[in-house]
């Protein structure tokens, strides 16, 4: 999408900011594996088999395509390496591995070239490949004695299997993908727009038993960050495929998700809570990712008709920088405020998430020019 000098203006100050943030990140975060900072603004220092591991890497090299600097590149040269270790240890990973494998292994090849990279996107892809139930076609979400849950999140992963069929020449690859896709815009996606966390299928005929609310309130509710996952995961989908149907249901998903925004556009951690909603905590990490999302999404559409969501995701973003962003606060590690990881279990609400720090500076990376995509 074009923009005006105006708004070039603008953007380019914002990533400024977001490269001299991103610095500061280096000297304070380090080799640390963050997820999460509470009001000390300190991120902790998870495990690197944990879903969020990927994202503070995936940050370097974006810091460091954008900029040049080898300090980011060589803070983020090992760490696919560091994940590739933990795969030969007892772990935990899952459906999320492209969360771990995109940002860090297929970042640095598409970079760099490196062979070893290369190799562990594609072992990673296959991993996640064989967690793909043939009878539901669906992919299996987490570990455990769920072996029929499918969760939206994945929507982001496929890209890491479209990747690899590209990269190898093997088909199979992306057959997986579509048919998980596919399987999205059948259980997922609702008709109004709005979208399910969890489905549970019967591994066996994979017949679909029921949605379950998972991290939104309710099971008929409407979880702001699966929304987000859905509308930029079936946008890329389009974008590997060609295919019309994953574009329109983005499409569908984008105009629930703009709908129902609050006045300042920074979504509240789901849209359609049984309290007032005006009250219940916000998600940055939600409004990040659906900007980043509607970015793509506006790219794939003529300009006539992306031109609305590219504005969509200017007035996220820029409500996004101006309100809920650390700049006054030079202590602080992370970008934004005001995310929300897991409201119902009690976990991480109103605090900083290291995937929305991520997906804010992709955004801001796309409103700037970067044409590398990961996700």
């Amino acid at each position: 999408m074009k923009m005006n000098a105006a708004n070039t203006a603008a953007d380019e100050y914002v990533w400024k900011q977001i490269a001299a943030k991103a610095y500061d990140m280096l000297d304070k975060i380090g080799a640390k594996t963050p997820h999460v900072a509470g009001e000390d603004g300190i991120y902790d220092d998870t495990r690197i088999d944990w879903w969020t591991s990927g994202f503070w890497p995936g940050l370097l090299w974006l810091s460091y395509e954008m900029t040049g600097d080898s300090r980011f590149k060589d803070a983020a040269w090992g760490w696919d390496a560091r994940l590739e270790a933990a795969f030969l240890q007892p772990n935990s990973f899952d459906h999320d591995v492209g969360f771990h494998f995109l940002p860090t292994a297929v970042f640095k090849y598409k970079l760099t070239g490196d062979e070893n990279a290369r190799r562990r996107g594609l072992a990673a892809a296959n991993f996640l490949a064989g967690r793909f139930n043939g009878n539901g076609r669906f992919i299996r979400a987490w570990n455990g004695s769920h072996v029929g849950w499918s969760i939206i999140d994945t929507a982001m992963n496929l890209s890491l299997l479209f990747w690899a069929s590209e990269e190898s020449g093997d088909p199979r690859f992306a057959k997986v993908a579509r048919q998980h896709a596919d399987t999205i815009l059948e259980h997922f996606v609702r008709e109004d727009g709005s979208v399910n966390h969890i489905v549970s299928f019967d591994p066996e005929t994979g017949e679909r038993i029921e949605a379950i609310g998972g991290q939104g309130e309710a099971p008929d509710s409407a979880w702001s960050r699966g929304a987000a996952w859905a509308l930029y995961g079936l946008a890329n989908t389009h974008r590997f495929t060609g295919e019309t149907n994953y574009l329109r249901a983005s499409q569908r998903v984008a105009h629930f998700f703009l709908a129902h925004l609050p006045e300042d556009r920074v979504p509240h951690w789901d849209f359609r809570t049984r309290a007032d909603r005006s009250g219940e905590p916000r998600d940055t990490s939600a409004g990040a990712i659906a900007a980043s999302g509607l970015l793509e999404l506006a790219a794939l559409l003529p300009e006539h008709e992306g031109r609305a969501y590219e504005a969509a995701a200017s007035g996220i973003l820029q409500s996004l920088y101006r309100s809920y962003g650390t700049w006054g606060d030079p202590r602080h590690e992370a970008i934004l405020i005001q995310g929300t990881g897991h409201k119902p279990a009690g976990q991480n609400v109103n605090v900083s998430l290291i995937y929305g720090d991520y997906f804010f500076a992709e955004a801001y990376a796309k409103r700037n020019g970067w044409k590398t995509r990961i996700f």
